[in-house]
């Protein structure tokens, strides 16, 4: 054995971590009718829609028309087979000429338990298991649809060629018949049939989606997620086996005796059981059954000599922070396809309107149950569960929370802190869209709501310069002793899998109406010492806002066209990829962000947005580069103005206005043009980010 080890040495040894992210919705995609060196990355894709449950999957690729090896009179004449000579909405090919072409799915196998897409790191191996192995291959519906087209043709002209002069036939008797109960065995034929199962396949509806390409800012964002997210070994137990365990798995024993463990009552947690679980499952155990905690009461039920530091990062994975005490997660009590027991309401309605009561105890003491129950809309019985989970009953009061405001724990965990209060403007910004309201509805009727002020960013930023000179002693002080401290908050929104939710900075109007002047323990604009105009402080010498405008230069650049929404998304990457230590961004508002983009060469473009919209206020904002000190700018700027009229535009509207004002302008520069400031979408050109889904 001693010989064989020395001749097979081991060269290196490499961790695996089990990435679970993205585990329900990876989709590998096989494109059999093509080597692998031609790829579609570069093919401009027009739409794409998939059915979950069946694991089918539609894309439209669209076709160079202008390449050599394109037939053009070929390709007109399928548009005419298909489409006839009509011009309608409904038309496949909207340019009289087949330009693009659709590839549908087939599955490759349907058990994927052996299969995983694998991402290799600075020594580490993530592994995320595959949902589906899809072949996509060309479709050809578009000649079934040219077959019926030429029968309904031939149909027209039979009933237009008979003669109009035959006389009516006689009237026939009709026998009428009454079909035979069906029996077990053929409905049992009739399901297991072709015809049944097409029918049930095509009775699932499609979901329409986004496609973004290999180089696109989500999907680099999206990509980030094939990395195990927490590298603790107890999050990632089915890859950490003991060599017992391993042995085991591989050969398992040949029978096993089965133990009868004495059952307790359903209510009653044994903490000698408690114990055995890993650290993870215990925290979640105790959270479901105790529902709402302090800190220190929950290291004080696991066992003596457990790390905080790991608590702390199990704890956030099912419970959220609400006035320096942890609660539960919604989708802990009410997990996916389950309903309630007292209405049977599914469990994601469930989820939101638990949601909504825990944030209303983000911002007050007290609530009232009726006020929930206006907003939420679900049976009594679940409203009363959800205020029980987490508060108390008090005469003339409504419900108030269970425990008193933890601040121990908020001074002695800022980051924490900070980090739930962004995770609670996420779920703010959700619960708005759903229930249809804005913060503003919950603050006090007494408290005057100052006027709006409009302030220019000049004026901000003289505004600023002007604070800085004044204040720079302390800043410098304060300055100084964060950097020792090594505690830098950065105000930025999480990074979610949706990137329409909005960096909201806006504040109770007083202290008074939270505890502590904060929202679970971070300082509100409201609070002492908060500085409106500029956010931190700084002034623009200073580095994080020649960092900033490095940044905002370097984005224009890259991308030529962005929303604030996508902005602020690109600006959480970027201070989410900087070393622990290196951040020099204290707090950043969204007027500084603003005010950094229209410092740097870029002008807000006024885009005309329907009013049925449902973009976000974020959204809207859309800033495109000016001046790069390029001749390319006079058509970016032309551009620019188009779209100040039209939220949309076609090709040939651009085509014309260039052709206009500047003469003849080549295919290569309007392409230039488009790809750079635009995306396309069913023959329509709009500027990045405000294409609606």
């Amino acid at each position: 054995m001693a010989s064989g080890d020395d001749d097979d040495p081991i060269i290196e040894e490499i961790d695996v971590y089990l990435a679970k992210s993205l585990a329900d919705k990876l989709y590998l995609f096989q494109y059999p009718v093509r080597p692998a060196t031609m790829t579609y990355d570069d093919v401009n894709h027009l739409a794409a829609k998939i059915k979950p449950k069946q694991q089918r999957v539609e894309l439209e690729m669209a076709i160079n028309t202008m390449s050599p090896n394109y037939c053009r009179s070929k390709g007109e004449q399928i548009a005419l087979n298909v489409d006839g000579t009509t011009y309608d909405e409904t038309n496949t090919y909207s340019v009289k000429m087949m330009d693009k072409q659709t590839f549908s799915s087939i599955q490759a196998t349907t058990n994927t338990s052996r299969y995983a897409a694998a991402v290799f790191r600075k020594g580490e191996l993530h592994v995320t298991p595959l949902t589906g192995i899809l072949q996509m291959r060309p479709s050809f519906s578009y000649l079934d649809k040219a077959d019926n087209k030429t029968r309904e043709r031939e149909a027209a002209n039979e009933g237009g060629d008979s003669s109009q002069d035959e006389a009516e036939e006689d009237a026939k008797a009709i026998t009428v018949r009454f079909a035979r109960p069906e029996s077990e065995q053929a409905r049992q034929r009739r399901i297991q049939s072709y015809e049944f199962l097409q029918k049930k396949q095509a009775e699932e509806p499609w979901v329409h989606l986004h496609y973004h390409g290999v180089k696109d800012g989500r999907s680099e964002h999206e990509r980030q997620y094939l990395f195990c997210q927490s590298v603790d070994a107890s999050e990632n137990s089915e890859l950490v086996k003991t060599p017992k365990e391993y042995l085991a798995m591989l050969m398992p024993p040949l029978t096993e005796e089965k133990v009868v463990k004495p059952v307790g009552p359903s209510n009653v947690l044994s903490m000698a059981q408690l114990r055995t679980l890993p650290l993870g499952d215990q925290v979640k155990t105790l959270m479901k059954n105790v529902k709402v905690m302090p800190f220190a009461n929950l290291m004080g039920l696991l066992a003596s000599g457990t790390d905080s530091t790991a608590v702390l990062r199990c704890i956030q994975q099912v419970a959220l922070l609400v006035q320096g005490n942890w609660v539960v997660k919604s989708d802990v009590l009410y997990p996916k396809n389950t309903c309630s027991p007292h209405s049977g309401v599914p469990a994601e309605v469930l989820c939101r309107g638990r949601d909504f009561v825990m944030w209303r105890f983000t911002l007050e003491r007290s609530v009232m149950r009726k006020e929930i129950a206006s907003i939420i809309k679900l049976p009594p019985e679940d409203v009363k569960e959800f205020l029980e989970h987490v508060a108390a009953p008090r005469v003339n009061r409504g419900w108030e929370f269970l425990l008193p405001t933890d601040v121990d724990f908020i001074k002695k965990h800022p980051d924490v802190a900070h980090r739930q209060h962004m995770l609670w403007l996420g779920i703010q910004s959700k619960l708005e869209k759903v229930f249809n309201f804005s913060k503003e509805d919950f603050m006090p009727k007494n408290s005057p709501q100052p006027e709006p002020v409009q302030v220019s960013g000049e004026q901000r930023l003289k505004m600023a310069q002007e604070r800085a000179q004044e204040k720079q002693s302390s800043l410098q002080k304060d300055l100084d002793a964060r950097r020792a401290g090594n505690k830098v908050h950065v105000k930025q929104e999480p990074v979610s899998d949706r990137e329409d939710e909005p960096m909201d900075t806006s504040s109770p109007p007083s202290s008074s109406y939270i505890p502590n002047g904060s929202v679970n323990g971070y300082p509100s604009a409201a609070s002492p010492g908060f500085d409106h105009t500029n956010g931190n402080g700084g002034s623009p010498t200073d580095p994080s806002s020649l960092e900033l405008q490095d940044f905002v230069l370097k984005t224009f650049r890259k991308h030529f066209v962005v929303t604030l929404n996508e902005f602020k998304r690109l600006f959480n990457l970027h201070l989410a990829s900087m070393p622990v230590g290196r951040s020099v961004f204290h707090s950043i508002s969204d007027h500084m962000l603003q005010d950094a983009i229209l410092l740097s060469h870029c002008k807000q473009i006024m885009v005309p947005f329907p009013a049925q919209s449902t973009a976000a206020p974020d959204e809207q904002k859309v800033f495109g580069l000016w001046e790069t000190g390029e001749e390319f700018d006079k058509h970016r700027r032309l551009l620019y103005d188009l779209f100040t009229k039209n939220y949309r535009v076609r090709r040939n509207m651009v085509q014309a206005r260039l052709a206009q004002e500047f003469g003849d302008v080549s295919k290569a520069d309007i392409d230039r043009l488009l790809n750079e400031c635009c995306s396309s979408h069913a023959g329509m050109w709009y500027l990045k980010g405000t294409i609606q889904s």
